[in-house]
């Protein structure tokens, strides 16, 4: 039997108040993005896959106490899910509580086609600092830029450069990391310097902006595959370029 692999989603975004619409914002928006989905179920303690009557007036009564329930399509031939997690002040950036939203869809070519909206609509929909969608065999590549070893400090896979921990990054709109589709805000994209019409000739080719005036990046046409010489070329000029990202800009 084959395993399907999947499209990991995060964006991060500042803490939920008591009445914020960001998580029905994020969870519509998901929907409008992939036709014809649904996330209308929840998964029970049980771990049983219930049908939520109300989506919306339970995720208003989850939001109001600050939390960001995982809900789902219930299809598990085709499983989409989307929730949050509340990242504390001391292990965010510049001490600031932040949400991070994590979403995952099965990486096929209906999802691959409309994957760039996605990661829009989700993060302009939470108003996010920044964000990525990323295949999740890269996903692990980069989740070892910032893993420390037992011996200390990270020690990334491929060549790529080790990476600040998050609560050692020097403000919330600075992204960590670089994925296959990028999300940067308006204030993200000015941190990091983007975009130099003469620099990032290239980016801007496969770069729109958002509704919200940020930018989504894409930088490779197909699905970030760091067994792909080209694609991990790609990431390797991308993190020179922008020094800025994981904190590894000089002081």
């Amino acid at each position: 039997m084959t395993t399907r692999s999947s499209l990991l989603l995060n964006a991060y975004a500042s803490e939920l108040v008591e009445k914020d619409g960001r998580t029905i914002a994020a969870v519509h928006g998901l929907e409008r993005a992939l036709p014809g989905l649904r996330l209308e179920s929840e998964v029970t303690e049980a771990r049983k896959i219930s049908i939520l009557p109300q989506r919306d007036e339970w995720l208003a009564k989850a939001t109001a106490r600050r939390e960001f329930p995982l809900v789902c399509n219930g299809d598990e031939s085709f499983p989409v899910m989307i929730s949050g997690l509340m990242t504390p002040a001391a292990q965010s950036p510049a001490r600031q509580p932040l949400l991070d939203v994590q979403a995952e869809l099965p990486l096929v070519p209906t999802v691959i086609t409309v994957a760039a909206n996605v990661i829009e609509a989700v993060a302009d929909g939470l108003r996010a600092f920044w964000g990525h969608a990323t295949p999740e065999g890269a996903a692990l590549d980069i989740t070892y830029q910032t893993a420390p070893t037992l011996q200390g400090p990270p020690s990334p896979r491929r060549g790529l450069p080790a990476l600040k921990l998050f609560e050692h990054i020097r403000a919330p709109e600075i992204p960590y990391y670089l994925g296959w589709l990028n999300y940067w805000s308006a204030a993200a994209a000015q941190a990091i310097g983007f975009p130099d019409p003469t620099r990032d000739a290239e980016l801007l080719s496969r770069a729109r902006r958002t509704a919200t005036g940020g930018w989504i990046v894409q930088l490779t046409d197909a699905p970030l595959d760091l067994d792909n010489p080209a694609h991990l070329d790609a990431l390797l000029r991308t993190y020179e370029r922008f020094p800025e990202i994981g904190g590894r800009a000089a002081p």
